[in-house]
């Protein structure tokens, strides 16, 4: 079985990188076949969403399931135990970074929250790692890369680890366990020992696949909707309008703008990088495209109402001033200096 599963991946790359180079030439040619004016607005777009949809599907595949196979080793309960009894600083800074490759997201926030209070992880701690697992994931660094550079993906990284760490310090110094919900907060200790489970390498192969066709096939949908919205910004967005709302020069009030526009949106790296990668070649500015993205992915509404079964109001209100003011402030610092 091992020997099939090393051809299969032997075979598999290849084929993956040959079609994936070969991607902006059919769209190209797939745009130049249809009776539309060749550099109208309609063309600029639909050359956009035919490049960019499978770009982003085939990048999402491969990551989901090399992150999949390397995620067999990053347990719910490897990752309880590798942060129980940690103090803060420290805490905060390996629970930020474990949020990078750990596969959880806003919907395993409840079960994550419960194991962590009670295996005894600080509270400051638990909220650095449910800050980065969402907002710095191999998914959004992995197309920030692929997309923009690797000069923004260095920068969105150390930027998302950094709101991580200091909002769950900050969180940990204001001692705000009172505002659990009752029954989280009396729940009984249970020790955080974790015993590694051996796999073959096609089994870890197998929790890969299972693990793309479960997350890709649950949000294939957002990538097509993110890239849709995407391709209007690029071709029928003027970049002097762009530059006016969201530039370098632009009022003092278009950071938090984007942070209240990207709240209440319901997306995932996969299906916002798109846009940023759209409204950065208009014009918009870094540090309000960022601030933009960070307040999707970190602040979403979804994940405060999960969040809602655990924690009372005043802490989840309080949790989300934080990061805000996180993401506000890295707004702010990077459009004055870039």
């Amino acid at each position: 079985m091992t020997g099939h599963t090393t051809l299969l991946l032997l075979l598999a790359g290849p084929l993956w990188l040959l079609i994936y180079l070969n991607l902006a030439l059919a769209a190209d040619t797939l745009v130049a076949l249809l009776p539309i004016e060749p550099h109208s607005h309609l063309a600029e777009s639909l050359r956009f969403f035919v490049y960019e949809t499978p770009k982003v599907l085939m990048l999402l595949t491969a990551i989901v399931m090399i992150m999949g196979m390397v995620n067999t080793w990053f347990t719910p309960e490897w990752t309880r135990a590798m942060l129980s009894g940690r103090h803060e600083g420290m805490g905060n800074m390996l629970a930020a970074l474990l949020g990078v490759v750990t596969p959880f997201c806003s919907c395993s926030a409840v079960p994550l929250f419960i194991g962590f209070v009670q295996a005894g992880v600080p509270l400051g701690v638990t909220f650095s790692f449910l800050v980065a697992a969402p907002m710095v994931n191999e998914v959004a660094l992995t197309l920030l890369f692929a997309l923009l550079g690797w000069k923004v993906a260095l920068l969105y990284m150390i930027l998302g680890l950094s709101i991580a760490m200091i909002a769950g310090w900050i969180m940990g110094r204001m001692h705000m366990e009172v505002y659990l919900e009752d029954w989280v907060r009396d729940m009984a200790r249970v020790s955080a020992d974790f015993r590694a489970n051996e796999m073959t390498l096609a089994q870890r192969l197998h929790a890969g696949i299972a693990a793309m066709k479960d997350i890709v096939g649950r949000v294939a949908l957002y990538v097509v909707a993110g890239v849709a919205v995407g391709a209007g910004i690029h071709g029928y967005v003027p970049q002097s309008a762009m530059a006016t709302l969201m530039g370098a020069e632009a009022s003092w009030w278009s950071v938090p703008a984007a942070i209240l526009v990207g709240v209440p949106m319901y997306a995932n790296a996969a299906g916002i990088v798109p846009v940023v990668e759209a409204l950065l070649s208009k014009g918009a500015a870094l540090g309000t495209v960022l601030a933009f993205m960070m307040s999707v992915i970190a602040l979403s509404v979804p994940e405060m109402v999960i969040l809602r079964k655990v924690l009372k109001l005043r802490l989840i209100m309080l949790f989300a001033a934080v990061v805000a003011g996180g993401i506000l402030l890295v707004g702010y610092v990077f459009n004055a200096v870039l």
